[in-house]
């Protein structure tokens, strides 16, 4: 019995160490899993307890022009940050902040002893001038840090302030292309990171931890500074001058869909947005704004009829009688009595309602439709802009004899500016409809290499090449000949269509005497290099007429665009027919090498401004054989032989 006993303690002291080795392993295991499995996540955990971070935000990439013009920047504007349990004085601690940052004392002390980690002081302390934040430095308080911050600043006030749109107070993008291109432009923001007790004292013998911010990617527009600037300009003669209810522009390349330039009125600073009402800032006209084209519809009807062989421009014609019956209705052509004889070249010099009403009925309603649809009416063009408008269509089921006529000249269908452009663009450049862009690429601000470059996006070819050539030739003629001619420019081939909207009142009948004139042209006619299109809206003091109006304009900014893009003149295009009361320009005589007295016997309706002293000409500007308006100002360079 004795020994059985013996054997039983023998196998209980077994077990016993048994279980008591197996719980050291398992402790042995767990913590080495703790030391080498979770000891990265449990010192993250610690050090976030621990720590305490002062957030550095980073710098928002810049926004440029083609050229490297900065159109927006960022500019210094600290921000003042609050460690509530580091401060010793409060009442001391808020005096003097409520002093600096000009702010209630009750309510700076209310701040600096929340119950947080980290207390900003907003407003007063956010974005604050360089001088204030010297101030804070200088005061030495206990628990308050000065962390470095910008503001985002708009160098040309007003600007392509649609386009660029405008960033918040914390840096973050809220329309255009702020908004658009946030992630890109934003940058992953750095900290200072420093340790702490649990009363949130500093501790002394950690070392504190920086992490560097990463700044955005700079944007590269395609919008050319110059050009942009000579739109501004226009606009705002057209707005001093006719006093619209709203004005807008658009300058694409047609070879790639790029924009140029764009603008509209009214329009804001981007740094005190604040102050405008969001129906301003938050409307980008060119691409939001949704109106029946008029008469520059018209192209896409020229060019269907042509692609699809229902007209010749020089065999066929028509005779206009001033309007025409259909469905029982008459439409009418905007001149009274009508053009009489015409060749189908003519209808569209002329600008004839009725004749456009022909070539939609030649072509029907399928083929009409198909292509404003293929020309990209009814849908985005998918421009990398916030807020476009898909414009509205007529749906096929619906479309009778009336609104087939009416379609054919522009009434009836509702369209955006951007999609205008775009299909006329598509229309002169050989029959390709292209997707506008307005970010060229992103650029790198440490290395200034472009890191990401757009490619110009071609939807899909429309119409042939020939028939892009005919519509070319056609709208050249309207701008030297039918109604464009106020668009014309000596020693530039340019063509254009002109456009004459009625708007539709909240009755829903068009008003009277309350028109959207507009204006599309393009130079030079035989190789475009730039579309430029100009809408009015219900100017004042004027004859409402896109011709009146905006063909003037566009004629200025293509001419002046054309200049700065270094396009050369053009000495083969079509003679422009003037009429009265237009008087013809006159060439400017080689007055070089003439001798001061001699310049009596000329008899020519000139102002000569003369510069410097002799009795010699030297120099003259502008130079010999170009024309100009009669009683225009030469100015000549004297000196001595």
């Amino acid at each position: 019995m004795k020994r059985i006993a013996n054997i039983m303690v023998q196998r209980r002291i077994v077990v016993i160490f048994t279980f008591v080795f197996l719980f050291f392993i398992i402790l042995l295991v767990r913590l080495g899993y703790v030391q080498f499995v979770l000891s990265p996540f449990l010192v993250g955990q610690a050090e976030e307890l621990w720590s305490r971070d002062i957030v550095f935000e980073p710098e928002r990439g810049k926004i440029v022009d083609r050229n490297g013009e900065v159109l927006a920047e960022n500019v210094s504007a600290p921000t003042v940050m609050i460690v509530p349990r580091q401060i010793e004085d409060p009442e001391n601690t808020a005096k003097q902040l409520a002093e600096t940052l000009s702010m209630d004392y009750d309510r700076a002390l209310e701040e600096i002893t929340k119950n947080e980690r980290i207390v900003r002081l907003h407003p007063e302390g956010r974005k604050i001038s360089e001088e204030k934040a010297r101030a804070i430095q200088e005061l030495a308080l206990s628990g308050v840090y000065v962390a470095e911050d910008s503001i985002r600043h708009y160098p040309k006030g007003d600007y392509l302030s649609h386009v660029l749109g405008f960033s918040g107070i914390d840096n973050q993008g809220l329309t255009g292309l702020e908004l658009f291109y946030e992630e890109q432009l934003s940058g992953t923001p750095g900290s200072l990171s420093f340790y702490s007790d649990a009363k949130g004292r500093r501790m002394p013998h950690k070392a504190d931890k920086y992490k560097e911010p990463v700044d955005g990617y700079d944007l590269k527009l395609t919008v050319d500074n110059k050009i942009q600037t000579i739109i501004e300009r226009e606009l705002d003669i057209a707005e001093n001058k006719y006093n619209p209810d709203g004005a807008i522009a658009i300058a694409v390349n047609p070879k790639n869909g790029s924009i140029l330039g764009m603008a509209s009125r009214p329009n804001f600073d981007p740094a005190n947005y604040q102050e405008i009402s969001a129906e301003v800032y938050n409307r980008n006209l060119p691409i939001w704004s949704t109106y029946e084209p008029g008469s520059t519809f018209k192209i896409i009807t020229l060019a269907a009829a042509l692609e699809e062989g229902k007209v010749d421009l020089l065999e066929d014609d028509f005779h206009d009688h001033g309007s025409v019956e259909v469905g029982g209705t008459h439409l009418h052509c905007w001149k009274s009595g009508g053009h009489g004889h015409q060749t189908f070249l003519e209808v569209v010099q002329n600008s004839c309602n009725p004749g456009f009403v022909e070539l939609g009925q030649r072509l029907g309603k399928e083929q009409l439709f198909s292509y404003i649809e293929k020309f990209g009416f009814g849908t985005k063009t998918g421009i990398d802009l916030q807020g476009e408008a898909n414009g509205i269509l007529f749906n096929l089921e619906n479309v009778g004899p009336i609104e087939l006529g009416t379609t054919s000249f522009g009434q009836g269908v509702s369209v955006t500016p951007i999609q205008q452009v775009m299909a006329v663009s598509a229309a002169i450049n050989g029959g390709y409809l292209y997707e506008p862009y307005v970010a060229e690429g992103f650029i790198d601000p440490t290395t200034g290499e472009l890191v990401a470059e757009k490619e110009p996006e071609m939807k899909r070819r429309v119409i042939s090449q020939n028939t892009s050539e005919q519509i070319r030739d056609a709208l050249e003629h309207v701008v030297a000949l039918g109604t464009g001619r106020s668009a014309f420019v000596e020693g530039y081939r340019l063509g254009g269509k002109t456009g004459t909207a009625q708007k539709v009142g909240p009755d829903g009948g068009y008003m009277e005497n309350n028109h959207i004139v507009s204006f599309i042209g393009f130079a030079p006619a035989n190789d475009p290099e730039i579309v430029v299109y100009v809408a009015v809206d219900n100017p004042k003091g004027v004859v409402q007429f896109g011709g009146v109006v905006a063909a003037p304009i566009v004629g200025t900014i293509i001419s002046d665009s054309l200049r700065a893009l270094d396009v050369p003149k053009q000495e083969d295009g079509i003679e422009k027919d003037y009429q009265w009361p237009e008087e013809p320009l006159v060439e400017i005589p080689d007055l070089i090498g003439l001798e001061t007295k001699e310049l009596q016997s000329y008899y020519f309706n000139f102002q000569i401004d003369t510069v410097g002293d002799g009795n010699v000409i030297l120099d003259q500007a502008p130079a010999a054989g170009e024309k100009v308006e009669q009683g225009s100002k030469i100015r000549v360079v004297l000196g001595e032989k």
